[in-house]
């Protein structure tokens, strides 16, 4: 029974939709430990654009996987798996409730489904795929993934980076396919007991509205003086996992284009909240499609007056014994 009473739940649902409010609701109620499920809060840096919680909502409770990696490194979905099944077991053994908050559904699918137990991550082998896709292009790294793996090539356009460059990896490392990966290799772990709790709008519209002024507020908030110091370190480029997040993807081509002469300084903000914003409402939609596949999760209507409260209650009725 007490396990029970410590059941871990995801809260989660697309950006903008008011997941960290309706986790710090939770938190002033119970005594929760917050585990992120966003793939681009791990990285140091990169506070404005990802809209990471502030030093005082990070006071409210215990956070954890946020903040734990330079925006040079890579964190895939089975690290994520691996350090939140870790942190879980944790958690309850402290006394507290595993609340697991974000929206990067890929995660979501690798703690509760498991894992296939593919090669680690080659360091020195992705340097020089990456060498490569500098010197050839990623369209010419895509032909060589066709002769080496076709079923894998077949699903990623010629310009996807980081699933090139990891498919690569996977057989320059094994000299095997990440497709016969798949095939052959048994799914390691998933949490089974891991009920949902899904924060969507009744009115897309809503969330649109939410996801441009939010993406204002960064602009107000210096998300351009941000980017310009993750490019003046000079150790990152556009096709890292963390400058492939929304929002700096787009800053950082708008950027290099006025250093081409090809647009005007004063036409970045403008220019840039309309690409910015665009591309975080496909993510949203990305993200609820997701979450109808996933029948069994419980749905609060998070553009609802009383979204926080009724999180609460439905976090409370996941959480306790029948």
């Amino acid at each position: 029974m007490a396990e029970l009473a410590l059941r871990p739940v995801v809260l989660c649902g697309p950006t903008a939709s008011g997941k960290t409010a309706a986790a710090l609701a939770i938190a002033r109620v119970a005594p929760v430990e917050i585990i992120s499920m966003d793939s681009a809060l791990v990285f140091r840096g990169m506070d404005i654009g990802t809209a990471k919680p502030s030093a005082q909502e990070l006071a409210q409770a215990p956070h954890h996987l946020i903040d734990i990696l330079e925006p040079t490194a890579v964190y895939s979905a089975a690290d994520f798996a691996r350090d939140a099944t870790r942190l879980i077991g944790e958690i309850q053994a402290r006394g507290r409730y595993p609340l697991i908050v974000g929206g990067t559904m890929l995660y979501l699918k690798a703690l509760r489904d498991g894992l296939h137990d593919l090669p680690r991550a080659q360091p020195q082998v992705r340097a020089d795929i990456e060498a490569r896709a500098a010197a050839q292009g990623w369209p010419a790294l895509h032909r060589e993934l066709q002769a080496v793996d076709p079923t894998t090539a077949a699903r990623l356009p010629p310009n996807d980076a980081q699933r090139i460059s990891r498919a690569l990896e996977v057989w320059h490392a094994s000299g095997v396919s990440l497709s016969d990966w798949y095939t052959r290799a048994e799914l390691q772990g998933g949490v089974a007991d891991l009920p949902i709790l899904a924060l969507e709008p009744r009115n897309r519209a809503w969330l649109h509205a939410r996801i441009g002024q939010r993406f204002e507020a960064m602009l107000a908030a210096g998300f351009l003086n941000e980017l310009r110091a993750l490019r003046a370190r000079g150790d990152l480029h556009p096709n890292l996992p963390s400058m492939r997040c929304v929002g700096y993807r787009q800053g950082w081509a708008l950027l290099d284009q006025i250093e081409r002469g090809e647009l005007a300084a004063e036409a970045l903000p403008a220019q840039w909240c309309e690409l910015g914003s665009a591309a975080t409402r496909q993510l949203a939609k990305r993200q609820l499609t997701w979450l109808r596949g996933m029948p069994e999760r419980r749905v609060v209507a998070c553009d609802d007056a009383g979204a926080e409260a009724a999180a609460v209650e439905a976090w409370r009725a996941l959480t306790q014994p029948s």
